[in-house]
Parts: structure tokens; C-alpha cells; sequence
């Protein structure tokens, strides 16, 4: 395991590769079109600091193969081995949200056609839901939702999705800590 403050000087390093081309690729930039590819360039340092060994680093890299307009970032950032990443991620794309959508349209319908049958039965008199099944749905809700927060999440169990969430969390953590950083250099540098 790499230290922390090397796994930062590599991210920060990643991260300056991309900014630059994104800058010296497109001068007149708005401001939406400069969050973007801050955003871009920091998730694609991340992912190849992280060597696309994790599902989440894996869907970074596949969500920005989508587009084409990425090429040039994702071969500069993540290297020679952006083809192999991508390969590697294609069962990340092949369970994305896009081709998710009718298998979780289904379940809304079902879920909606038990949820009147069940109102059915509480205006007949029955017993609310127990405590139990209250819980599950609590437990079910706050997965569907780290699942839409952890990028590749939606196609992982329940195990995995927390080993990734964790491992994210930390990567992020490292991020953050490098923005940070270098915010405060740019006050100290303008001030």
C-alpha cells in the first residue's frame, strides 16, 4: 500500500496533466464547461492513481469512454493502458443506469401495485407493518441510494458495495485533501 502523501502527489500530478489539456484544448470556457472538466480530470486521476483495479474506478473510466470528446483526456491521463481500461470496465457500461432503466421501471410498477393492496388491507382494519419489515425497507432504501452514490454501484451486492463504498471513500478523502491544498496555496499566492 502506497502512502498517503504519495498516493496525493500522484493524484495532484494526474489531475494538473488533465486540467492543462483541457485548458490548452478549449480557451473560452464557461463556467459550467470548466466545472466539468475540472470534475472530469479529477475523477480520471483518481481512477488511474487507483489503477482501475476497483469497480468504482473502472465505471469512472467507463463513463468517460461514453463520450468522445474525452478520448484525448482519458489517453492522457490514464495512459497507454486506457484501452485496457476500458476493456476491463465493459461490464460496468453493460450494468449502467441507462440499461438498468426498464428492470427498475418493472420493479416501481410491482412495488406500486403491492403498496395499494397493502393501503387495501390497512383501511380493512389490519395490523400496520411490524418493526421488522420497517427496517428492511429503511435498510433497502439507504443501499438503493449508496448505490447510485458509488460510481459502478448499481450493479454490485450488498458485501461488494460497501468493501467499494469504503474503498471510495477513502480515495476521495485524498482527493479533498489535495483541493484543499491547493486552494489554500492559490489564497496565499493572490493575498
Amino acid at each position: 500500500m502506497h502512502s498517503a502523501s504519495s498516493i496525493k502527489q500522484k493524484f495532484l500530478k494526474k489531475w494538473i496533466m488533465g486540467l492543462q489539456l483541457c485548458n490548452s484544448s478549449k480557451k473560452n470556457m464557461t463556467i459550467m464547461e470548466r466545472r466539468k472538466a475540472i470534475k472530469l480530470s479529477a475523477d480520471l486521476a483518481l481512477a488511474s492513481v487507483r489503477n482501475c483495479t476497483t469497480r468504482w474506478s473502472r465505471a469512472l473510466v467507463a463513463s468517460a469512454s461514453q463520450n468522445d470528446d474525452n478520448k484525448a483526456l482519458l489517453q492522457h491521463i490514464i495512459g497507454s493502458d486506457a484501452a485496457k481500461h476500458k476493456k476491463a470496465s465493459i461490464d460496468v457500461v453493460a450494468n449502467s443506469p441507462t440499461s438498468v432503466a426498464k428492470k427498475i421501471t418493472s420493479k416501481k410498477i410491482l412495488k406500486r401495485s403491492w403498496g395499494i393492496r397493502r393501503m387495501r388491507k390497512l383501511s380493512n382494519g389490519a395490523l400496520k407493518d411490524p418493526p421488522n419489515s420497517i427496517a428492511k425497507r429503511l435498510v433497502k432504501k439507504r443501499t438503493q441510494l449508496l448505490k447510485n452514490l458509488v460510481p459502478g454501484g448499481e450493479s454490485m451486492d450488498a458485501i461488494s458495495l460497501i468493501e467499494e463504498t469504503l474503498d471510495y471513500m477513502v480515495w476521495l478523502r485524498a482527493q479533498v485533501d489535495v483541493m484543499r491544498s491547493l486552494a489554500h496555496v492559490s489564497e496565499l499566492l493572490d493575498g
